[in-house]
């Protein structure tokens, strides 16, 4: 056995053996074949053809390059001929204006406005085109010649952020920017002094151009969408919210990031000794950015609402304020008043209430009015004589 042949110790295995097969195609089908492959296995994985798109991944952008590039190159679509199992050959080639016929990786890249590593498959620090556009944009700017009117707006605006009049938020994805909003970007105070008409751009979404005006004296003239992924990019990119807008609540929606949520307040239908009788004292508190209803519709189901359906006794919107960090402070304010009793499910399991709270429904009203005026901190809940009361 030891002075078998390689191809005699496979036959033995039953490995049958075949001739060495030597491509017919030249390096240049194969490396387009290969890229079509490329492109025939994203529409496999994904349903469909890859998209043009500045918020699609590079990669998916860079397959819709290559595809648009082959429907125009009458060599590429002879060579994938009978090799086109999912039809992409007769599709339309809308990407990109510039296209040129079989591009290689590093061009796909340049005319994506990205740089190149020395790996395709390596690609961890790309940037899309559209935020180096928008750096671009923000870097692009020139002497505001009628400064001196915007100066006392500045001027104001920092007062009203010192007297608390003012807050800083943070900026959301794509929230809204108009006319006399400011900002904090890359350090400096951003007002915006005017808002163009709406265009369509070139990615098919509407955009507007701004008039931008900074602390420092300058001024841009910048697009929406840049200015929205500057402060979306920049770590300390803030919004300064109005000096009307009240420290935590508001009873006007404003934008999108700045209403923060629901304050909610809920009263229980459980068929329960003590529950029935304290029904009118016995409320969970909490908060949500959802629906309410929504949120409670389940209730029968969940051991946050003991197993039972529960009724909407009060609310109280709120804006400009972190839901985790209010409903902390909330239920810390009122941790004398946490109902201590353990409740059986239906099953025999014991449940043991949580954000469940023996008071009524006039202290937790004067509680939320208290952190409303950010009077809180001075005060404190007595559950011994059932008052709020300044800390003595």
């Amino acid at each position: 056995m030891s002075n078998l042949t390689d191809a005699e110790l496979l036959d033995a295995l039953g490995v049958e053996v075949g001739a060495d097969i030597k491509s017919s195609k030249s390096p240049r089908e194969e490396r387009i074949i290969a890229g079509f492959e490329d492109i025939e296995r994203f529409v496999e994985q994904h349903g469909r053809p890859p998209n043009h798109g500045e918020t699609n991944d590079i990669f998916e952008r860079i397959y819709a390059v290559r595809l648009d590039a082959i429907r125009n190159s009458e060599e590429s679509r002879a060579i994938l001929s009978g090799l086109d199992k999912h039809r992409l050959l007769n599709g339309d080639s809308v990407g990109a204006r510039h296209i040129v016929a079989n591009l290689d990786d590093e061009a796909l890249l340049a005319e994506l406005g990205v740089s190149d590593e020395s790996d395709i498959t390596k690609l961890t620090h790309v940037k899309p085109r559209a935020e180096i556009r928008a750096a671009e944009e923000i870097a692009r700017r020139q002497p505001c010649e009628d400064f001196d009117t915007f100066k006392p707006l500045f001027i104001r605006v920092q007062e009203e952020l010192t007297s608390k009049a003012r807050r800083t938020v943070e900026f959301k994805d794509n929230a809204q920017v108009q006319q006399g909003d400011f900002f904090i970007l890359g350090g400096q105070k951003v007002y915006v002094a005017q808002v163009g008409d709406e265009f369509i751009n070139d990615y098919d979404r509407p955009d507007r151009r701004l008039r931008v005006i900074y602390d420092n004296g300058t001024e841009s003239d910048i697009l929406l969408r840049s200015l929205q992924r500057a402060l979306q990019k920049d770590e300390g990119g803030r919004r300064i919210t109005d000096a009307h807008a009240g420290p935590l609540f508001s009873d006007v929606v404003e934008d999108d990031d700045l209403e923060s949520g629901i304050i909610y307040v809920l009263r229980s239908n459980l068929d329960h000794p003590f529950i029935k009788e304290h029904r009118d004292v016995i409320h969970k508190i909490g908060v949500t950015g959802g629906d309410i209803q929504r949120r409670i519709a389940n209730a029968k189901m969940d051991p946050t609402f003991l197993m039972a359906d529960v009724e909407v006794v009060a609310t109280y919107k709120l804006s400009n304020i972190n839901r985790t960090k209010l409903e902390n402070l909330i239920h810390r304010f009122l941790e004398p008043a946490k109902l201590n009793v353990e409740i059986m499910d239906r099953f025999g399991n014991p449940i043991v209430p949580r954000e469940w709270f023996l008071i009524p429904i006039t202290i937790i009203d004067e509680a939320v009015n208290k952190i409303k005026d950010g009077s809180v901190l001075d005060y404190e809940y007595s559950h011994i004589n059932g008052k709020i009361a300044p800390i003595e």
